[in-house]
């Protein structure tokens, strides 16, 4: 068994996988997942787990050299864009408008499903290299 790290098996597998430019994307409950797109559907009830809690548990296992936001976050869940913003600082934040996020999701190699239920509490975390 794993000490550290991403426990699900699922999750653990595709950050393996993952190479330079790669992308995942975290989603919120009513995110439309694409089709051929893997999901992992971490959602058990509304609200759980927190789009916040999975964000931060893969953030502290991959590589991210940039994070993709829809623009709608900033009018429409102001609290989740601030706490997006803060978490990576360090990082170039795009933000592109709900649609573009949608037909971006389709590039991904896996949509990871949260309960959450707060309007735009969607990124996608693009690949880096610890080289």
């Amino acid at each position: 068994m794993k000490r550290l790290g991403i426990l699900n098996s699922h999750i653990s597998k595709v950050l393996t996988d993952l190479g330079h430019t790669d992308f995942i994307v975290i989603a919120d409950a009513g995110l439309p997942i694409p089709e051929g797109v893997t999901k992992i559907d971490l959602a058990i009830k509304p609200g759980f787990p927190s789009f916040n809690d999975v964000v931060h548990a893969v953030a502290e296992d991959m590589v991210i050299e940039k994070v993709v936001i829809a623009s709608e976050i900033e009018r429409e869940n102001p609290e989740q864009a601030g706490i997006l913003k803060e978490k990576f600082a360090e990082l170039p934040i795009e933000q592109v408008s709900h649609e573009e996020f949608k037909q971006l999701t389709k590039q991904a190699k896996a949509v990871i499903r949260t309960g959450e239920i707060k309007p735009y509490a969607n990124c996608i975390l693009q690949s880096g290299v610890f080289f």
